[in-house]
């Protein structure tokens, strides 16, 4: 029991100036993520302070722990790979030397990479795909009012022709954050929306056209046929057109999010990955894990409903929000 006090005094320690440093969206961060660290932190500081060598047995025991906590296998191999390295490297002997390594380490596994929102720079199409529920018209909603609020002119277009209830969502959020949207019927081409929604794009001289598409991954014939016809009118009709590809993924719903993302990747090049609902979810790992099996940046993370709830990915904001105690 002690021992589980002076970890968690040692976790608040460490968090405390980080966290005095920050606030806004890095504290409704750290706070939708305490059932996480709760979930992991508590348990790796454990093994941190529980054993006395830097053995088989106490890498073992941290391999557990970050499995257990939804980083994944791979994510896990190559953070203990790169810390055995480390801890070699600069001949560390106390375990709990190395709970900054790990960090530093995880911190680097999610680097998003410099040319990672290219679209906001350039003329660009961007689909969005995901399973209904995950949050994926609300996420177009708040991309569409960012670029807005950036001065770019943004088009939204309805191409999930498949429920009735997506368009309207659509135009609820389009009207909300002043920007034009092209639809279609019920049932329709949702290459037709596409052709029109580039048509319209071009003549209105848009600079970003975000399409919501539809989630049928339970038919992923037809989706990815849906998909390939989607792309190939957009490549055809806007080959200037900067390319990206966002998958939406419901953050509590961990390794099953990466099920999903992983059947996206093999329908269509995704480029991006938007992590919703982390506001309590006891599954942020997962945010580590998707990063490191598929090789896709995770771009955009969500903790609520408002549009400043959604924010550009830093990994060190997200790492620190997951691996630091705060009281």
């Amino acid at each position: 029991m002690e021992d589980m006090q002076d970890m968690q005094e040692v976790s608040a320690q460490s968090g405390e100036e980080s966290g005095k440093k920050k606030s806004g969206f890095f504290q409704r961060l750290f706070r939708g993520l305490t059932k996480t660290r709760d979930n992991i932190v508590k348990n790796m500081d454990y093994v941190f302070r529980g054993f006395t060598n830097i053995d088989e047995d106490f890498y073992e025991e941290l391999e557990e722990t970050l499995i257990m906590g939804d980083l994944g296998v791979a994510a896990t191999e190559r953070i203990l790979d790169d810390l055995r390295e480390k801890v070699k490297q600069h001949h560390i002997k106390e375990p709990m030397e190395c709970r900054q390594l790990l960090i530093d380490s995880i911190k680097e596994q999610m680097d998003v990479g410099e040319a990672a929102y290219r679209f906001e720079e350039e003329t660009s199409v961007i689909l969005v795909v995901g399973v209904n529920g995950v949050g994926k018209t609300t996420t177009i909603g708040k991309l569409a009012s960012k670029l807005k609020a950036q001065g770019k002119k943004v088009l939204v277009a309805g191409a999930d022709t498949f429920r009735a209830a997506a368009g309207e969502q659509l135009k609820e959020w389009a009207d909300r954050c002043g920007v034009d949207m092209i639809g279609g019927q019920e049932g329709s081409d949702p290459s037709a929306v596409v052709f029109d929604a580039v048509a319209a794009a071009k003549a209105r001289k848009c600079d970003v056209l975000l399409i919501d598409t539809a989630g049928r991954l339970h038919n992923k014939k037809n989706l990815m046929e849906e998909l390939r016809k989607m792309n190939h009118v957009i490549s055809r009709e806007f080959p200037e057109a900067y390319r990206e590809t966002l998958v939406v993924l419901d953050g509590t719903t961990g390794q099953n999010a990466l099920v999903q993302a992983r059947e996206f990747a093999e329908v269509t090049d995704i480029t991006g990955i938007v992590l919703t609902k982390l506001d309590g979810t006891a599954k942020g790992g997962i945010a580590v894990a998707v990063q490191a099996e598929l090789g896709i940046p995770v771009k955009y993370v969500g903790v609520g409903e408002h549009i400043e709830d959604l924010q550009k990915f830093s990994p060190d904001e997200f790492v620190d929000a997951l691996f630091y105690v705060n009281e």
